[in-house]
């Protein structure tokens, strides 16, 4: 297509340099996306500053006003006209553009919200007068004397007025708000010594939606605490305590048990060398770790913190430094997978508290028809009576009518309840099992934690020589069409490793061996089975990942199956071997393979409490 641009002249064209204003209003639509993009560029300032109490006050989502104030080390009167001078910073020398170990370093943020909105700057540094100096739409004007006691404060009210086809791309009050606030708790999250608070002033009130006061201890108490404050008690709970290192790069964190995980990636925070930042590659390594436990619609929630020499990753790759460029990146992506991964076997067959929660919380006991009857209140002489009679010897003889008794499998008393998972006492509907522990039960479900179980023996089995197999008397033809046979023979040999021995047979192909441990197994229906895997399967992901996902499918079909009924010995050699296997807590597919009830919770269904 030969037609001319449209937004150049016919005539010859001209170059022209482009005057200060335009300038930076340019450079404003890379650094100042939305209000949120402003309140970032501005805590950085003030944590770079060293401040130690910050404070964010913003109205109408940040688009009428943003005002940022600190208690940091503050900035000269004679500095001022040059903090708001483009590319002019105290942050680096310019002379080695990868030793960056400050938040900002660009010197464009106040320039750039100067450009695009009415900047007032007010500060006092150590020893000085307080001054401050305004720029309304690019243009500046004279330092004059202010009142503060120490710090900055800046104010920037009208966003986008210099530039008003911005404001038609901002989303609403509340959505510009809510993302206010997830920039002040990222931010949050990684400076725990730091107090933030965060006033909404929208209506002429001020509302105070978030606060956050300076944790104390050492690193990983304060960021615990700071994590509680931001993501919830029910996080901090249900986190393992990471810390790994390898070649140069240290690791350390937070990370949620699989059976906390999430319905979106929104719970996962990662920071490089205290940057929040949004990369693809930490991504990935944080989901392939929890590629074993978690289904492909469930999320891992963590809070990582990865730290290294500045050289050796470039921040300087994203406008908005949101993402980042290591010089190796198999050594943080083996990193965070290994890390994990360690972490989450230590765990071994815990399960997150949130389980019996939500259990719990499905548990309606049948609304009463009067006021409720309290232990301490006494009963009445009728309801003495009957009392009474209930307990007589001959009570439990008389007829139950429309009564319906489910049979229940009983395990015998005399196995102590003092093992984390108790003992068995019961199984019902023929696929729970009962087990009475010191202080309260545990509800297992049979097939889910076997299923997990023989998984885990399986990939031990592969990684030391191999999965034995056992070699069928009739091998089995499975019918399928050339494309699922092709798809199947290319990965033989892996298949070979689990212990599935397959060949072609004409149009078809034939189960020749199949792992022993499963026994004996429908080989057709697990061979359907893996394929549907198979076609699920990413091709981007490794081939070992592909490997293991088959493996969960392989594992499933040699679980004790929903119905079976199983002896008291039985039942309680499940609970020994769960309480010894690693992630035994959640199956497969990242559910949890048991639920815990304290005798309180119990209590507390029944008015007891």
């Amino acid at each position: 297509m030969n037609a001319p641009g449209r937004n150049i002249s016919q005539s010859e064209p001209v170059i022209r340099q482009l005057d200060d204003a335009a300038i930076n209003r340019i450079a404003a639509g890379e650094v100042v996306e939305r209000p949120a993009s402003a309140v970032k560029e501005l805590v950085e300032n003030a944590l770079d500053a060293g401040a130690t109490r910050i404070e964010v006050d913003y109205g109408d989502g940040g688009k009428t006003l943003i005002r940022v104030t600190d208690d940091g080390c503050g900035i000269a009167p004679g500095d001022l006209p040059l903090a708001l001078s483009r590319h002019a910073t105290s942050k680096i020398d310019g002379s080695d553009l990868l030793d960056i170990r400050s938040f900002g370093f660009r010197g464009e943020a106040l320039p750039s919200l100067g450009a695009v909105g009415r900047l007032t700057i007010t500060s006092r540094a150590s020893g000085q007068e307080a001054a401050s100096l305004a720029v309304l739409g690019g243009k500046m004007g004279e330092v004059r004397p202010a009142a503060l006691t120490r710090g900055t404060v800046v104010e920037l009210r009208d966003l986008f007025f210099a530039t008003p086809a911005r404001l038609k791309f901002l989303r609403t009050d509340r959505a510009e708000a809510q993302a206010i606030g997830d920039v002040i708790k990222r931010l949050a999250m990684a400076e725990p010594f730091v107090g933030f608070t965060l006033n909404d002033t929208s209506g002429g009130d001020r509302r105070t939606v978030f606060r956050a006061d300076p944790e104390n201890g050492d690193l990983f108490d304060a960021l615990h605490g700071r994590l509680s404050r931001v993501l919830g008690a029910e996080f901090a709970e249900n986190a393992l305590r990471i810390e790994a290192e390898r070649e140069g790069l240290r690791l350390t964190g937070y990370a949620a048990l699989p059976t906390y995980s999430r319905g979106t990636a929104v719970a996962q925070y990662l920071f490089v060398n205290g940057r929040p930042v949004r990369d693809k590659l930490l991504i990935g390594a944080l989901r392939g770790a929890y590629a074993d436990f978690l289904s492909r619609d469930r999320h891992p929630a963590a809070a990582l913190f990865l730290d290294c020499d500045p050289q050796r990753v470039d921040v300087n790759v994203h406008p908005a430094k949101a993402e980042v460029r290591f010089r190796e990146p198999g050594v943080a992506r083996g990193l965070i997978v290994s890390a994990l991964r360690h972490a989450l076997a230590e765990a071994g067959h815990r399960a997150s508290t949130t389980v019996a929660g939500a259990t719990l919380g499905a548990m309606r006991p049948e609304p009463a028809p009067g006021p409720r009857v309290y232990q301490m209140d006494r009963p009445s002489q009728a309801t003495l009576s009957r009392a009474y009679a209930a307990q007589a010897p001959g009570f439990a003889e008389m007829p139950v009518y429309s009564a319906r008794v489910e049979e229940v499998v009983e395990a015998p008393e005399d196995t102590p309840a003092d093992h984390p998972l108790g003992a068995a006492r019961a199984q019902v509907h023929e696929n729970y099992i009962i087990a009475q522990t010191p202080d309260g039960i545990v509800i297992v479900d049979q097939h889910a934690a076997h299923e997990r179980l023989v998984y885990e023996k399986l990939k031990r089995q592969m990684a030391e020589n191999g999965v034995a197999s056992q070699a069928l008397l009739i091998p089995e033809v499975v019918e399928m069409s050339d494309h699922d046979a092709r798809r199947l023979l290319d990965l033989a040999d892996d298949l070979a490793r689990l212990g599935l021995v397959i060949e072609p047979f004409g149009g078809a192909i034939a189960v020749r061996e199949t792992p022993a441990i499963l026994g004996r197994v429908d080989a057709r229906a697990m061979i359907l089975d893996i394929l549907d895997e198979l076609a699920e399967e990413d091709d981007s992901r490794s081939l070992q990942a592909r490997i293991e996902a088959v493996l969960s499918r392989v594992a499933c079909h040699g679980s004790v199956r929903s119905g079976r009924v199983l002896r008291g010995e039985e039942m309680n050699a499940l609970l020994r071997e769960m309480e010894a296997t690693p992630h035994s807590g959640q199956c497969n597919h990242g559910r949890p393979t048991y639920v815990e009830l304290k005798l309180a919770d119990i209590e507390r269904l029944f008015g007891r409490t």
